[in-house]
C-alpha cells in the first residue's frame, strides 16, 4: 500500500540520517584529536576526514529534504484517505437509512398498491447504489493487487459505448437520448471488463456532473496514429485546467467531502486512468468547443 511505502521509506531515511550524523560527530572528534597532535604524517588524515565529513553533510542535507517531501506526500495521503472515509461512510449510510425508513414504513403502516411500488423502486435504486460503491472498492483493490493478465478479445468500441450508455440511463432513470452519438466503427483487442471500466466510469461522471438538463456527448473515430479516439463531453460547470491532472489521483475529489451534493468515493477516475495506462493508451481533459462542460479523451491502440 502507497502509506504503508511511504511509511518503510521515511523510516529509512531517519535511520540513514541518524548514522550518517553518528559517523559526522565521530569524525569531528578525531579531527579535534589529530589537529592537536602537531605531526605532518596527520596533515593527510585531516583532509581526508574533511572531505568525507563534507561529502556526508551534503548526503545528509539531501536526506532531509527527501524525508520532508515524504513527509509531506504521507500528510497529503492521510488526508484524501480521510476524506475517502468519510465520502464512504456517507454513501454506506445515506441509501441504509432510506431502506430502513421504507420498510419500517411498509411493516408499521397500511399502504396502497402504488405506494408500495413506489417504496420497492425506491430501494432497489438505493440497493443499486451500495452495490455501485461496493464494485467500485473491489475494482480498486483488484488494481492494486498482483497484476494478471486477463484474456482479450476483439471489441467493438461503437456497439460497447452504446451498450454502456443505455445502462447508465436506466440507472439514473433518464432518457436515452440524453446521450447523442458521431461514431465510426473500431477495433480494440483488449479485456472487455477492462473496457467496460473505463467508459462506464466516464459515462458516469458526464452524466452525474452534467448541467439541470443532461447533455452528453459522445464521439469515436479512428485516429492517424493507430489509436480509437474517444470523447466523451458533458455540459456541466467544467473542471478548472490547474486542477485536471489532480483528479485522475486515488481518494480525490475537487472541494470538501461533507458539502458534496454528488455521491461518490474518488475512485473512478483513479481506476480509468489506471486502466487506459494498462492498455497503452492515454486520457486527457479538454475543454468544449462551446459552452460550459468538460471533455474526456481517450486514445487506445487499435487492433492492426
Amino acid at each position: 500500500m502507497p502509506l504503508r511505502s511511504s511509511l518503510q521509506q521515511s523510516i529509512a531515511l531517519a535511520v540513514i540520517m541518524i548514522v550518517l550524523l553518528i559517523v559526522l560527530t565521530v569524525g569531528w572528534i578525531l579531527l579535534n584529536v589529530f589537529g592537536a597532535i602537531d605531526k605532518p604524517s596527520f596533515a593527510g588524515w585531516h583532509w581526508t576526514f574533511l572531505s568525507v565529513g563534507t561529502t556526508f553533510i551534503v548526503i545528509l542535507v539531501v536526506g532531509v529534504v527527501q524525508y520532508l517531501m515524504l513527509s509531506v506526500k504521507a500528510i497529503n495521503l492521510n488526508r484524501r484517505q480521510s476524506n475517502f472515509i468519510d465520502s464512504v461512510t456517507h454513501e454506506l449510510k445515506s441509501p441504509i437509512a432510506s431502506m430502513k425508513l421504507y420498510l419500517q414504513t411498509l411493516h408499521r403502516h397500511k399502504v396502497n398498491q402504488k405506494q408500495q411500488t413506489a417504496f420497492y423502486d425506491f430501494m432497489l435504486d438505493d440497493l443499486d447504489r451500495l452495490d455501485r460503491l461496493i464494485n467500485q472498492m473491489l475494482d480498486t483493490g483488484r488494481l492494486d493487487s498482483e497484476h494478471i493478465d486477463a484474456e482479450t478479445e476483439d471489441v467493438l468500441m461503437d456497439k460497447l459505448l452504446i451498450e454502456i450508455a443505455n445502462m447508465v440511463c436506466m440507472n439514473y432513470r433518464i432518457p436515452e437520448d440524453t446521450i447523442q452519438w458521431d461514431m465510426k466503427p473500431c477495433v480494440i483487442r483488449a479485456n472487455r471488463i477492462d473496457l467496460e471500466l473505463i467508459f462506464r466510469n466516464l459515462m458516469d461522471n458526464a452524466i452525474k456532473y452534467a448541467g439541470p438538463k443532461p447533455l452528453v456527448k459522445v464521439t469515436l473515430t479512428p485516429g492517424t496514429n493507430g489509436h480509437a479516439i474517444t470523447r466523451i463531453a458533458d455540459n456541466g460547470e467544467g473542471i478548472p485546467s490547474h486542477l485536471r491532472r489532480k483528479i485522475f489521483g486515488r481518494f480525490i475529489r475537487l472541494g470538501v467531502e461533507l458539502e458534496r451534493e454528488k455521491p461518490g468515493t474518488g475512485l473512478g477516475l483513479y481506476i480509468v486512468r489506471t486502466l487506459v495506462k494498462k492498455l497503452h493508451g492515454r486520457i486527457r481533459v479538454r475543454d468544449v468547443t462551446h459552452g460550459s462542460g468538460t471533455v474526456f479523451e481517450v486514445q487506445l491502440p487499435m487492433k492492426a
